[in-house]
C-alpha cells in the first residue's frame, strides 16, 4: 500500500474577513433569482454536466425572424418546433451514448435529457408560413414577420 502524500493547505485572508449581512443577502437573492429562472433544472442537474440547453441565436434577415438552435448529435425526429399563445417553442429530446471497447476495459456513457426553449413573438404570425429545417445537427426556423404599415403624417391641433 503506497504512503499517502501530504498536500499543502493555504489560508488566504479571504477565509478570514467577515463579509457584511447585506452581501449574504444579495448572493441569496442571486441564488433565489437563478433558480426560479430555471425551474425546469432541478438543483442536482443543474450542478452535474449532465444539464444541457441547446444554444441559440434570434436574429432578423431579409423581413424573417430566423433562430438557429445547434443541437449535435440529434436527429429531426427528437425536435418538435410549434407556435403557443403567439410564442416559438422548440422542444426535444436528446439521448446520447458513447462507448469504448478495448482490450483491456469497457466504457459506456450515457446522457439523456429534455430541452424547451421558448421565444416571445412580437406580433401574431400565421403557423402555415413558418418554416423550419434541420441539417447537420442545426435547426434553422424561420418566422416571416408581418410588414410594419407606416402610418400617414397626420396633423394634431394646438390649442
Amino acid at each position: 500500500m503506497k504512503k499517502a502524500e501530504k498536500v499543502p493547505v493555504q489560508r488566504t485572508d479571504k477565509a478570514l474577513q467577515r463579509r457584511a449581512p447585506s452581501t449574504l443577502f444579495d448572493q441569496l437573492r442571486r441564488e433565489m433569482d437563478d433558480f426560479w429562472a430555471r425551474p425546469w433544472l432541478s438543483r442536482a442537474a443543474a450542478a452535474t454536466s449532465e444539464a444541457w440547453m441547446p444554444s441559440i441565436d434570434v436574429f432578423r434577415k431579409n423581413g424573417d425572424l430566423v433562430l438557429k438552435a445547434d443541437l449535435p448529435g440529434m436527429k429531426k425526429e427528437d425536435v418538435t418546433v410549434e407556435l403557443d399563445d403567439g410564442d416559438l417553442v422548440v422542444r426535444g429530446e436528446r439521448k446520447d451514448e458513447s462507448e469504448v471497447e478495448e482490450k483491456d476495459f469497457y466504457r459506456c456513457e450515457r446522457s439523456y435529457g429534455s430541452f424547451f426553449r421558448r421565444v416571445p413573438l412580437a406580433a401574431e404570425i400565421d403557423a402555415a408560413k413558418v418554416q423550419a429545417e434541420f441539417k447537420d445537427g442545426v435547426l434553422e426556423v424561420h418566422v416571416p414577420m408581418p410588414v410594419d404599415k407606416a402610418a400617414a403624417a397626420q396633423p394634431i391641433a394646438i390649442s
